[in-house]
């Protein structure tokens, strides 16, 4: 499970920025899914508790090599984190009023935010695929405006589109799309 390992080695900020550079090694160069798959496994993911990188470090894990695939992968998911922690720890303690260190910190976000925007491109276009983009535009206008304005916590809203997408959708989606 290298794709996993090299994901998380480079994913600086965690599991958000570690997504986009997990979803390059599992669908793009790996094959282990295809990009809707993914998708359905980070909505998934993102529904339960807990790190969003680990679990679909489980989930792909398991669905390629069972229990031990799934194991393989969370190691490979945890491992680089913890050594990376433990050493960065050190030197940012260490040289906390560096300017090297402020400066790296601080120009690293756009380039997580580019990763993050590609991603979102990229599952837009996925939803768009298997809804039209009406219905995937009008899903993402309402998630937003709850999560947003509302301030609806995401697993809820990511509930809300489950239920939607499975009781709803069938019936009329024909009709929008």
């Amino acid at each position: 499970m290298i794709g996993f390992f090299i994901a998380n080695l480079l994913g600086y900020g965690g599991g958000p920025s570690s997504i986009p550079l997990m979803e390059a090694q599992i669908v793009n160069h790996y094959h282990w899914m295809s990009a809707g798959d993914f998708a359905n496994v980070l909505a998934v993911a993102n529904a339960l508790p807990g790190p969003v990188a680990t679990k679909i470090a489980a989930a792909v894990g398991y669905s390629k090599g069972g229990a031990v695939g799934a194991l393989a992968a969370l190691l490979a998911t945890i491992v680089p984190s913890a050594i990376a922690l433990i050493v960065m720890l050190r030197l940012v303690d260490k040289f906390r009023q560096s300017a090297v260190v402020k400066g790296m910190t601080r120009w690293i976000l756009p380039v997580i935010t580019v990763l993050m925007g590609i991603l979102t491109w990229q599952v837009l276009e996925t939803g768009a695929r298997t809804l039209g983009w009406v219905q995937d535009l009008l899903i993402a206008a309402v998630s937003l405006f709850f999560i947003r304005f509302l301030k609806v916590h995401p697993a809820f809203v990511i509930v809300g589109a489950f239920l939607y997408g499975g009781f709803l959708l069938p019936h009329f989606s024909h009709v929008l799309s």
